[in-house]
């Protein structure tokens, strides 16, 4: 089997396997990843989302090949309980989460937003999360969330 190198969530790894298959196969499975979700498979719920580089991603379509000496971010990697990621605070705050299983992939959308536009308005918010699909109706709270980290991260 090959091996595919990459840096998961801050930390150098290796993974001997298929490289065709699904990087959410291989964090789920072989790494043990239980934040990226499996949703609908096609890349279209944004469930599974993680971040590369800068940018949230649909592991579930995303083949490992693609990902070699790339920068993944899982949710595990985003904040700890110790000491959470503002995006994960205000989160709670402003109670943008009920089943919670779509909030890992929106809040790594989320993240890869801010890390690119650290000031973000409301309808910049609202695209980037568009492509995650929740089935509780709390989008109005998850954006007022993404609005509520992004002003705590620009007053650090």
């Amino acid at each position: 089997m090959p091996s595919v190198r990459f840096r998961l969530n801050g930390v150098e790894t290796d993974v001997d396997a298929d490289p065709d298959r699904s990087l959410l196969d291989i964090l789920r499975g072989q790494l043990g990843m239980t934040g990226p979700h499996f949703g609908c498979g096609a890349g279209e719920c944004g469930a599974c989302n993680v971040m590369i580089d800068d940018r949230a991603v649909a592991a579930c379509d995303t083949p490992l090949w693609s990902v070699a000496d790339k920068d993944i971010t899982t949710i595990e990697g985003l904040g700890t309980p110790e000491r959470p990621h503002p995006l994960q605070r205000a989160f709670i705050a402003e109670q943008a989460l009920q089943c919670g299983y779509c909030v890992s992939g929106i809040l790594m959308s989320a993240a890869a937003l801010l890390k690119r536009n650290p000031k973000p308005g409301n309808r910049e918010v609202k695209e980037a999360l568009d492509g995650n699909l929740c089935r509780c109706g709390s989008h109005n709270r998850m954006v007022r969330a993404v609005l509520r980290a992004a002003g705590e991260m620009a007053s650090e």
